[in-house]
């Protein structure tokens, strides 16, 4: 991570859970970090928090739902910092709402999940080009569910559709970037269950004999990907915890 030093990273969703950690993470490796969020008084505290590390944490509130907002927070970078190294998509929204169910939700998930993802993705790729950066990142934290179907948790379908859509965008990017020769790799970072505030909504942490992982897991990974050597595009983690058993979770849901 020593080649990090120094450089800026902006971390969406990162007021709580793999956002925040992954803030932490980078912060204290060296990084100068932006992060993104809405709760501003978690990032008020996360900054606090981060005083006296080796690098920097800055943060803006932002609403990922607002492609306005999100313009005004890349100015704010670009005018600030200058440029962007490392950009990681993490936010997302989680609502429990099937096929069949309320439009609202399925506008708020794409939003954030998709639109807001791949904005935010245009806007750091714009200001890497103009700053002529040497090496480059997106890592955008996926979903297991958007690799694999599960017909059994119906009311993970359209938020499995935002995932599904993510793994596309991120290798479709990856050959973009080969294409227009740009020095920026891509990588899709994909967990099973997760303890954070979004596992607690949909009611993980009290299913019985469940496996879930750990933020710090998740941003290991992402240092995994971000260390390796700019020749080594490591363009995709499927993160799963150990004795993970889906039978059992089938049977804890039905």
């Amino acid at each position: 991570m020593e080649k990090w030093n120094g450089k800026v990273a902006v971390v969406t969703g990162a007021s709580s859970g793999i956002g925040e950690e992954t803030c932490r993470q980078l912060v204290e490796k060296g990084m100068i970090v932006v992060g993104f969020a809405r709760r501003e008084h978690k990032l008020q505290a996360l900054e606090k928090d981060l005083k006296g590390k080796l690098g920097k944490f800055y943060y803006v509130k932002v609403d990922l739902c607002s492609e306005e907002n999100i313009l005004e927070a890349f100015n704010w970078v670009k005018k600030t910092l200058k440029t962007v190294d490392v950009m990681i998509n993490n936010a997302g929204v989680w609502k429990q709402s099937d096929l069949l169910g309320n439009s609202n939700d399925w506008k708020k998930m794409f939003e954030t999940n998709v639109l807001g993802l791949n904005i935010c993705t245009r806007e750091s790729i714009k200001i890497m080009e103009e700053s002529k950066i040497k090496e480059g990142h997106i890592i955008n934290i996926n979903s297991v569910v958007g690799h694999y179907l599960f017909p059994y948790m119906k009311d993970i379908s359209m938020y499995a559709a935002t995932k599904y859509s993510v793994t596309s965008i991120t290798e479709n990017l990856r050959e973009l970037m080969g294409m227009k020769d740009l020095p920026i790799r891509v990588t899709s970072v994909s967990p099973g269950a997760v303890e954070t505030e979004m596992a607690v909504e949909f009611g993980l942490d009290k299913l019985e004999g469940v496996k879930t992982l750990k933020p710090i897991d998740i941003a290991e990974a992402i240092m995994y990907a971000l260390s390796a050597p700019q020749r080594v595009n490591v363009s995709e983690i499927i993160i799963r915890p150990t004795n993970e058993n889906t039978l059992g979770f089938i049977k804890n849901i039905i």
